[in-house]
């Protein structure tokens, strides 16, 4: 199914807005998700193919670096100024990393999907040699 009105002049919508809440980045109004993290094949309000969406670990890469090494930090600081029993991480800690890791994952990866599509992100590509320059050697 081709894009639905790919013709028409869609307004550039802010991607963090979008993208944190899961809908399309083009119409602002379909759903970007068919399941927790599985993007949909398209738009189904407006048609939009989301085969340029490749977000690739960047979701996971950001959860790590700045909700799971703080939320790592405390069954240390928990277990060097208290020294629970081991039961007592399970019930903090657990709970505690599953709640601040697992959650932010949707957002992130529907905002790197938006900043793609707003960006016209896309896979690099090597540059070709163009063919010498006639005028320039002397047309040798």
């Amino acid at each position: 199914m081709p894009d639905i009105d790919a013709g028409q002049d869609w307004p550039v919508l802010s991607p963090l807005k979008t993208g944190l809440r899961g809908r399309c980045p083009r119409c602002g109004q379909g759903r970007m998700f068919s399941g927790f993290l599985k993007i949909k094949p398209r738009c189904e309000v407006c048609g939009l193919d989301y085969g340029f969406a490749d977000p690739a670990d960047g979701p996971a890469f950001f959860v790590m670096m700045f909700v799971c090494v703080p939320a790592a930090a405390f069954p240390l600081w928990l277990e060097l100024t208290y020294d629970p029993p081991s039961w007592v991480h399970l019930v903090t800690t657990l709970p505690l990393i599953l709640l601040t890791c697992i959650p932010p994952l949707q957002p992130l990866k529907g905002w790197l999907v938006a900043s793609q599509y707003v960006h016209k992100a896309e896979e690099g590509r090597l540059a070709t040699a163009a063919a010498p320059d006639v005028a320039r050697t002397g047309g040798a």
